[in-house]
C-alpha cells in the first residue's frame, strides 16, 4: 500500500479509500466474453441496479459499468450476486444488506454515501425495490440528500406482463399476497373491483391455494396467466381462465419463480342512482370529461352519454353555488 494514502473506513470497517491507483483501476474492470473493459468511476450516490431474473445474458452494459465503477455493491445474498460478478469478471466489494441486518448495515452504507462514495444496490434478481429491502435504504438516502440513480433492466413483473396477453394500459403491481388464507382472501376482496391488470408474485408451494382463493373471489371464468421461470430454460406461460389454470397446476405441481397476472375486473352493472353517485364523486376531483371517462371504464356505459349527464350535474352544482 502506498505510504500516506487516505484512509476512510467503508461500511464493513475496511479502509475503503486506502487503495493504490492500480488497485482502483483493476477493481473497475469487467469482461464480456473474451473482451475486457475499464469502467469509468461511477457518480457519487446510490445506484439502484437491475440484474437478470434468470438468464445472466440479460444484464445491460450500463449495469456492468455501474457495478464495476462503484466502490461497493450492497446485495441481498452475496452468494447469489457473486455468480453474476464472476460471470463478468467484476471484483467490486460485496456487502450483504437484507431485511435481517438492514438496521445495522444501512447506517454504514449511508456513511459511505456521506463520504462521497458511489454505492450500488442490487436484489437477488430483477429490479430492486420491488418486494425487497432496497426501498428502506433508498428512502433513507433521499432523506439524507443523496442522489439516487436508477439503472433499469430486467423485471419479472414486466416480463410476465409482456407475455401474458392481457391488457397493459393500466397495471397494478400488488407484490406478494399474505401467506395466511383469511388475510389473503381479504386482500383479494380489496382488489376485486380494480379496473387494472393486477400482477402478483407467489411461491410455487402456495400457488394452488392462491388460485383457489382467486376463484372464490373472482369466479372460475376470470382470465389470468401464470408465468413461471421467466427467462430461464423452462420458462412457461399458462394462460386461460382461473379454473383452467388451477386444474393444470393441480395435475402439474409447479417449481421455480411464479408471477400471476390477473385480468382487470369486469365492468360493474350499475343502476341510475349508482351511476349518478359515481359521477358526483368523480366530479369532485376532476373535470367533466375525465369524470365521464372514469365512470365509463368502471361501468361499461357509453362515455358520451355519461359526459352529458356529468355536464348537467356540474352545471346544476355551479348554479346552486
Amino acid at each position: 500500500m502506498t505510504s500516506g494514502a487516505s484512509r476512510s473506513h467503508g461500511p464493513d470497517g475496511d479502509p475503503a479509500g486506502a487503495r493504490t491507483d492500480a488497485q482502483t483501476e483493476r477493481n473497475r474492470r469487467f469482461s464480456i466474453g473474451a473482451n475486457g473493459f475499464l469502467a469509468p468511476a461511477a457518480e457519487p450516490g446510490l445506484h439502484v441496479v437491475s440484474t437478470p431474473i434468470g438468464n445472466l445474458g440479460d444484464i445491460t452494459v450500463r449495469a456492468l459499468e455501474t457495478l464495476a465503477g462503484c466502490a461497493l455493491v450492497a446485495c441481498e445474498d452475496t452468494r447469489v450476486t457473486r455468480v453474476l460478478m464472476e460471470r463478468y469478471g467484476l471484483t467490486t466489494r460485496l456487502v450483504a444488506y437484507h431485511e435481517h441486518n438492514a438496521a445495522k448495515v444501512g447506517p454504514r452504507l449511508l456513511a459511505a454515501l456521506e463520504e462521497g462514495q458511489a454505492v450500488a444496490i442490487v436484489s437477488d434478481a430483477g429490479t430492486p425495490l420491488l418486494s425487497d429491502p432496497g426501498y428502506r435504504l433508498t428512502v433513507a438516502a433521499i432523506e439524507a440528500g443523496h442522489k439516487v440513480i436508477p439503472i433499469p433492466g430486467a423485471s419479472a413483473m414486466l416480463s410476465a406482463l409482456v407475455g401474458a396477453g392481457l391488457p397493459s394500459d393500466t397495471v397494478l403491481f400488488a407484490g406478494f399476497l399474505p401467506t395466511k388464507k383469511a388475510a389473503r382472501l381479504r386482500r383479494l376482496e380489496e382488489l376485486k373491483n380494480v379496473s387494472a391488470t393486477t400482477v402478483f408474485y407467489e411461491s410455487p408451494r402456495r400457488l394452488t391455494d392462491t388460485l383457489a382463493d382467486m376463484i372464490e373471489i373472482h369466479g372460475g371464468a376470470h382470465r389470468a396467466c401464470v408465468a413461471r421461470e421467466l427467462t430461464k430454460r423452462f420458462e412457461t406461460f399458462q394462460r386461460g381462465s382461473l379454473s383452467e389454470i388451477a386444474d393444470f397446476y393441480e395435475q402439474n405441481p409447479p417449481k421455480g419463480e411464479i408471477v400471476i397476472v390477473l385480468a382487470p375486473a369486469e365492468p360493474q352493472a350499475a343502476g341510475e342512482e349508482d351511476v349518478e353517485e359515481m359521477l358526483r364523486e368523480a366530479l369532485a376531483e376532476m373535470p367533466v370529461s375525465a369524470a365521464a371517462a372514469q365512470v365509463a371504464k368502471r361501468t361499461g356505459l357509453d362515455r358520451k352519454t355519461l359526459y352529458k349527464q356529468a355536464l348537467a350535474l356540474r352545471k346544476a352544482a355551479d348554479g346552486n353555488g
